[in-house]
């Protein structure tokens, strides 16, 4: 059975969530608005023709720190004891590191350049997010923890929107987007640190050299519900990553819209739309309601759906179905899924160590996602291979959320 993290019994606050949710905004913001745009667009201009094979190695090796930095951060996090805060400190840091990492991207004019930079900020925004992450079941009962993941997952789904339009329509340029991204990044954190107070500090694990090794580590069989919620969490995002590194090169490549930079756009604003709908009300309604698995499996087989949809209609017309139907089933997700790992945790004290390993399942199939999807693009059948694929492999991961035992 896992054991299940100490959890704080007050009632969270509307400022506290509007804050959190604020950070969370701007970290969005940094992976996406480069993710989408600006790197595509950068690799492109220096890449040519080569752009997919060299979009896929630039972006896999940021996901490759990404896998390192999160598990790191978070065990070094679980382990401050400085007066700037055990969280907070690496919440700073991380927002620093990132913004110093964007704001040299643009100056860089060779593949290994791009990658070297893009991995800083990788780096800086995987330390953020480690410090934010375990702020939830930090300050939060479990039966809130659907409402509150909702709110800052709502966050997730506006950074992807507002990233993309401050790039293409609020500045242009690679420079400007670049540095304005960054900028925001920081300033979105800072009120958060400035206005709240740090968790408290309690029984914190010492950090060695040796905990460089155990930051990898959890026990699988002590805790099989924690290994399952990876699991699933893997295969979700292994989904997401195959089908959305190469959305602005399938609009333009295979869907033939005129400008495929205002198609992303506008895909991700209806995206977007949809799930707002259902991320905030998903989260409250499994907390009403006390069950997360079905909503957690219900939303991966409509985000399979969408999937399909793609494969079959590779038309404008059918893109904006998807985006409907994607966004409908990812709003429950985010809320719902993460809400659910913060009951599976196997240790109050190494909170945010245990939700780098989750983030591990984020970051690590951006690495393997590009690997898999491009031979696929390339040889095995074209887009509507892949969306087929996508569909299986989220579906899969949504029927694994049946083996965890200890959350219903």
């Amino acid at each position: 059975m896992t054991a299940v993290a100490a959890e704080p019994s007050a009632r969270v606050r509307t400022g506290w969530i509007a804050l959190l949710s604020l950070a969370n905004l701007g970290l969005w913001m940094g992976y996406f608005g480069p993710l989408q745009v600006l790197l595509p667009d950068q690799v492109e201009a220096v890449a040519g023709d080569g752009k997919a094979t060299a979009l896929g190695i630039v972006t896999g090796l940021g996901a490759l720190v990404a896998v390192l930095a999160g598990p790191i951060a978070g065990a070094l996090s679980d382990s401050t004891r400085l007066r700037t805060g055990r969280r907070h400190t690496w919440i700073v840091a991380g927002a620093v590191l990132g913004l110093i990492g964007l704001a040299v991207l643009p100056t860089r004019h060779t593949i290994a350049g791009l990658a070297v930079w893009w991995c800083v900020a990788q780096a800086g925004l995987n330390t953020l997010q480690a410090g934010l992450t375990a702020i939830v079941p930090d300050r939060t009962p479990v039966r809130q923890r659907g409402l509150v993941s909702g709110w800052v997952g709502l966050t997730q789904s506006i950074g992807v929107v507002a990233g993309v339009l401050l790039v293409t329509v609020v500045v242009s340029g690679l420079v400007r987007g670049y540095l304005l991204i960054g900028v925001l990044v920081l300033l979105t954190a800072l009120p958060f640190v400035l206005a709240t107070p740090d968790p408290p500090v309690g029984q914190t694990p010492r950090f060695t050299a040796g905990s460089l090794w155990s930051a990898f580590r959890f026990p699988v069989r002590r805790n099989p519900d924690f290994a399952w919620a990876w699991a699933t969490r893997f295969l979700v995002q292994l989904g997401n990553a195959m089908a959305t590194l190469y959305l602005l090169y399938f609009l333009r490549d295979r869907v033939h819209y005129r400008n495929a930079e205002d198609g992303l756009a506008v895909l991700i604003v209806v995206y977007t739309a949809a799930t707002v709908l259902t991320v905030v009300v998903g989260g409250i309604l499994s907390d009403r309601s006390g069950r997360r698995k079905p909503s957690v499996i219900v939303s991966g087989y409509v985000m399979a759906l969408a999937c399909l949809i793609l494969a079959v209609w590779p038309a404008w017309t059918g893109c904006l179905v998807a985006a409907v139907v994607l966004g409908l089933g990812f709003g429950v997700y985010l809320s719902v899924d993460q809400a659910l790992i913060t009951q599976v945790l196997p240790t109050a004290r190494d909170r945010a160590r245990d939700l780098g390993i989750i983030n591990i399942a984020n970051s690590a199939p951006q690495v393997l996602g590009p690997a898999l999807a491009f031979p696929i693009v390339s040889y095995l059948g074209g887009y509507p291979v892949l969306y087929v694929v996508v569909a299986a492999v989220t579906v899969l991961g949504s029927v694994l959320v049946t083996r965890i035992r200890s959350v219903a």
